[in-house]
């Protein structure tokens, strides 16, 4: 993607300005980002989504009670009626099972593939929503159908209300308002608060239309949650590289005997620290983990067997499977929570597959033996498929 060229999906701004003027700083409205754009998946299909077991869905609901949460999976009879209003479906990760969706969010890849999370989908009946609340990340929201009514603000009160299953702001005070319909996108930076009601819409037909707002999240990982997560890997990490040498046990032959035993001793606290410093001496060590850590695949996902052998004749390009997730950095390539070395032409041919997702015909007949051999496990993990001639 050039990311010096002008895009209507970014209301004329291209990448680069949009990048710097309005990531994590200020909201974007775009009226017509994808002009005459219609909803990827039918009501129908979603629902039949929202049945999976293996596909993360919520249905929440608004009523003289107060608000009610159900995670799916959700059957047949599992949904209100369409005629009940203040009722909304949302069905994560579409872009996992549904190669349209996928091609969606191909669009935002002037955002690095490390922070992109997921497509989901929000179903409304009129009414429907999900209460004033904040992300913690960022989100453009892309109207698909009907009408959806937005409000929001700089939140400086961030008080969440007590009892319900949902976070939900106390004091929520709107500063702008916006009506979006089919085509028209809305981009909100972290805790911006934002509430949205779906609104009764009628086509062109006279038919009543669907609310169906599709949400582009972008994940920002908590330090804590990811220092622990490293650091647990760090230590498999260092593990895996001394599997032949002894494990360095705690000594302290020098302990004198203690009248307070409860008192941990210093030199196990210096022993810890030096535990830490010793897995991160290797200079590629943390690269690694972080590498391996933001292309794992979601608890959900498994892929499917190939469909055929693998052409060892590689008459067809190569695609990623749109689960795979792939990056690399100066010294590794990551695909699906694996790492790779890779250097020079190899290194190179496998940067183009993680940026571009597919390899043409003729960069596969330039790959070397070994480069083949590894798209050839892949192949066979269903991480990626080989198309016909």
């Amino acid at each position: 993607m050039d990311v010096s060229l002008a895009l209507p999906l970014l209301g004329g701004l291209t990448p680069q300005q949009f990048m710097r003027r309005h990531w994590q700083k200020k909201p974007l409205l775009v009226r017509q980002a994808i002009p005459g754009f219609r909803p990827l998946l039918d009501r129908a299909s979603l629902f039949r989504l929202a049945g999976e077991p293996h596909v993360e869905s919520r249905l929440v609901q608004q009523g003289a009670s107060g608000w009610r949460m159900k995670q799916g999976p959700f059957g047949p009879r599992g949904l209100p009626a369409l005629s009940a209003s203040a009722w909304t479906l949302l069905v994560q990760g579409v872009d996992l099972y549904d190669a349209r969706a996928h091609a969606l969010l191909q669009n935002f890849r002037f955002i690095p593939d490390a922070r992109l999370d997921d497509l989901m989908i929000s179903f409304a009946t009129a009414g429907g929503g999900v209460g004033p609340h904040f992300d913690s990340y960022d989100v453009f929201l892309l109207q698909a159908s009907g009408r959806r009514r937005w409000k929001i603000g700089r939140q400086k009160d961030f008080t969440l209300q007590e009892g319900v299953p949902l976070k939900i702001l106390q004091n929520f005070e709107a500063e702008e308002e916006f009506v979006l319909e089919a085509g028209d996108m809305l981009y909100l930076p972290p805790r911006y608060a934002h509430d949205g009601l779906a609104e009764r819409c009628t086509g062109a037909d006279g038919k009543a239309q669907d609310c169906m707002t599709y949400s582009i999240g972008f994940r920002a990982p908590g330090r804590s949650e990811l220092a622990s997560e490293l650091l647990q890997r760090l230590a498999d990490f260092d593990g895996d590289a001394r599997a032949d040498a002894p494990q360095q046990l705690y000594t302290d032959r020098s302990q004198p005997a203690t009248g307070t035993p409860a008192a941990v001793p210093s030199g196990m606290l210096a022993f810890a620290r030096q535990s830490l410093n010793d897995a991160l001496k290797d200079p590629l060590a943390l690269a690694c983990v972080l590498g391996e850590y933001l292309t794992e695949p979601k608890a959900s996902v498994w892929f499917d067997e190939p469909a055929g052998p693998w052409d060892t004749r590689h008459a067809g390009a190569l695609q990623l499977d749109p689960r795979s997730r792939m990056m690399y950095d100066s010294h590794h390539v990551f695909l699906n929570g694996e790492s790779y070395r890779a250097r020079g032409a190899d290194a190179a041919l496998m940067r183009r597959l993680a940026d571009r997702r597919f390899l043409a015909p003729a960069e596969l007949r330039r790959a070397s033996a070994s480069a083949l051999a590894l798209l050839a496990d892949w192949h066979e993990a269903g991480w990626l498929a080989q198309s016909p001639d």
